[in-house]
């Protein structure tokens, strides 16, 4: 399979290089594609998405590094979805990644990845203090991603787990959590897209297994879903963290370029 990756950041939201920086790399590294994905702009103060103007920038970026980098690596303009972001086309780019970083509970939006102290807040405030509870929140607002996006892959879909390697803060043996994640997969499997296997927790120090785990994995297969491999790279050095570790532990499922969708798609 060749090397690519289709879920990167820059300077221009929360990552630590440069767009150019990132490109270099990535053909230093033998790539043959490489997709950028800025986080889409937010109406609220998210601290970590990419602003109107910064937005424009990037596109123009992107579109530059195109051409620069033609014949040597290609290079394809995406988007970071958020469900939340307003007024985007997806037809403005190359691919979209639809993903969920926050619940809305009564006009607040409630932070998914930024601690599971942050977590336990919106448990508490929202749902009775239940973690299961909030997961149903988190996974209901999931199941709707691409009817609301319209994306091209789902984004690290059990992200509302990133605090939670080895099950240490809650159970996802729980039927609670099962429940609530299978009415999400179960929305979700019918529009063919595939699933993101997502290695950029590992790169951050906050797990040491990608997204999904093997038994959300396990069910996405049966049900005939598919994967694509990503780093969610924020830093140029991981690229292509853990790539050789993730297609040995999800050998048994179908993995397949992402660059050879979009060239369909393009056409």
């Amino acid at each position: 399979m060749n090397r690519e990756n289709f879920h990167t950041h820059t300077v221009f939201c929360d990552g630590k290089n440069t767009a150019a920086e990132m490109a270099e790399a990535a053909a230093e590294k033998g790539f043959s594609a490489l997709g950028f994905s800025g986080h889409s702009y937010l109406d609220f103060d998210c601290g970590w998405c990419m602003s109107k103007e910064g937005t424009d920038k990037y596109n123009a970026e992107i579109n530059r590094l195109k051409e620069e980098y033609y014949g040597r690596l290609n290079i394809y303009r995406g988007l970071e979805y958020d469900i939340f972001s307003p007024g985007i086309e997806p037809g403005d780019y190359d691919f979209t990644i639809g993903s969920v970083h926050y619940i809305e509970k009564e006009g607040e939006y409630l932070p998914v990845d930024d601690s599971f102290d942050k977590q336990l807040e919106g448990a508490d405030k929202y749902f009775s203090s239940s973690v299961y509870g909030y997961c149903r929140a988190y996974y209901d607002t999931v199941g709707q991603v691409l009817e609301k996006t319209g994306a091209d892959i789902i984004g690290h879909f059990d992200l509302v787990t990133k605090f939670n390697e080895g099950d240490c803060r809650f159970s996802t043996k729980d039927p609670q959590y099962i429940s609530a994640c299978v009415d999400a997969l179960d929305r979700l499997l019918p529009y063919g897209k595939p699933f993101e296997i997502n290695t950029g927790a590992i790169a951050r120090g906050k797990r040491a297994t990608p997204y999904p785990s093997i038994d959300i994995a396990d069910y996405i297969h049966s049900k005939g879903g598919y994967f694509i491999l990503t780093s969610d790279c924020h830093n140029a050095p991981d690229l292509d963290c853990f790539f050789d570790e993730a297609l040995k532990m999800y050998s048994k499922y179908e993995i397949v370029s992402f660059e050879e969708i979009l060239r369909e798609k393009l056409k």
